[in-house]
């Protein structure tokens, strides 16, 4: 296929305007463009052109220069400084040949240049390729449209999903929690029990990545607000130790914090560093072997807060590293016991971070463990 077939038209979609002030020009055109297959309207008036067009809306206009009352120049700047007409392309045809004038002509907005007198061919060509290019866009535009459609059908989807999931998986994790509270091993027995703190932590689970999944909606669509306030960033880390303790008990795991001090206090969205944290220890958790230990670390580091999550357990070759925050090669893998993730996770965490103007670092060693840090802006 040659390079001025890159895509096949169909010349009766598409409409030429053509403006001389020649009769005789104006004859000829039309018929050449007409046996040719494309609609034409034409115009004689110079004063007559910019209501036609904006009446018509032709697809390509074929504009001469040298006209009495208004010159093809100006009525080109004029289609061109209008909303509704500045990408209809405008051919220009002249007698004048003079660098200057081309260059006058394409600063007016030109798409094309054809001289007069005109070589019936040359222009039918040019004009195709004009066309051509206008059915291109209108393409991409409907495609454009298209994919607005599907994503916003996606996220309104996931949207409707998580907000709809969320309230009644609340309750279900409000009324497991009061089981395990009130019905101790003692009085139901160890396995009956082991069976409500399970399912306790798979609710939990379950409900994280719900909430995941509404936050990753709502940041993507730019519908989730950074809220920032002053708080003190062991009280925040202590509250999300304090729900992942016995998830990872569970899985014979120990879990610590280091370093905690109250006088550290960061300019931060608390609930989106929640959300960093417990994806952190989610994690962890997930690879890490019994028996092991994960550390919650606080420090500082310069005009940061560093918040890490320290396992021993599976770690990441450098390659794996690499591909964690990049969408078009994330990944995700089953955990230590088999545990399945979505892998959004991480890239909601990257996300919150940069909106909290910090960022996020992996550290990780196959078959050693890996340490997620959060840098947090410290109050000033």
């Amino acid at each position: 296929m040659a390079d001025n077939e890159f895509l096949q038209i169909n010349p009766a979609d598409f409409k030429v305007l053509v403006v001389d002030d020649v009769p005789a020009n104006v004859m000829l055109l039309r018929v050449m463009l007409s046996r040719s297959g494309y609609k034409v309207i034409t115009c004689g008036e110079p004063l007559k052109v910019v209501d036609l067009v904006n009446a018509e809306m032709p697809d390509l206009i074929l504009l001469d220069v040298m006209m009495p009352q208004l010159s093809g120049f100006q009525i080109c700047q004029i289609l061109k400084g209008q909303a509704e007409t500045k990408d209809i392309p405008v051919i220009f045809l002249t007698a004048l040949d003079n660098t200057e004038s081309m260059l006058e002509g394409f600063r007016a907005g030109a798409a094309d240049y054809i001289g007069k007198p005109f070589e019936k061919d040359i222009l039918l060509e040019r004009v195709r390729s004009q066309i051509q290019l206008v059915a291109a866009r209108q393409i991409i535009e409907r495609q454009n449209i298209e994919l607005r459609e599907t994503i916003y059908g996606r996220d309104k989807l996931y949207s409707v999903i998580a907000h709809d999931l969320r309230s009644p998986l609340g309750a279900i994790q409000v009324t497991i929690k009061m089981f395990e509270d009130m019905l101790p091993a003692e009085l139901i027995g160890e396995d009956m029990h082991g069976l409500i703190v399970e399912c306790n932590n798979q609710v939990t689970e379950l409900f994280s990545l719900l909430d995941n999944l509404l936050k990753w909606t709502k940041s993507q669509t730019g519908k989730l607000k950074t809220v920032f306030q002053d708080f003190a960033l062991n009280i925040m880390i202590e509250a999300v130790y304090d729900m992942y303790r016995k998830v990872a008990e569970m899985k014979g795991i120990t879990l610590t914090i280091e370093g905690a001090d109250p006088s550290v206090n960061v300019h931060a969205d608390m609930d989106m560093c929640k959300t960093v944290l417990r994806n952190f220890l989610s994690n962890a958790i997930k690879f890490s072997n019994e028996g092991s230990s994960i550390e919650i670390v606080e420090r500082v580091d310069g005009d940061y807060a560093v918040m890490s999550v320290r396992d021993h357990g599976c770690g990441m070759t450098e390659e794996e590293v690499g591909r964690l925050f990049n969408k078009d090669t994330h990944f995700s893998k089953f955990g230590t016991n088999r545990e399945e993730g979505s892998g959004l996770g991480l890239l909601l965490c990257q996300s919150f971070a940069k909106a909290n103007g910090g960022h996020l670092e992996v550290q990780s060693k196959q078959g050693e463990g890996s340490t997620f840090s959060m840098y947090i802006p410290l109050m000033k």
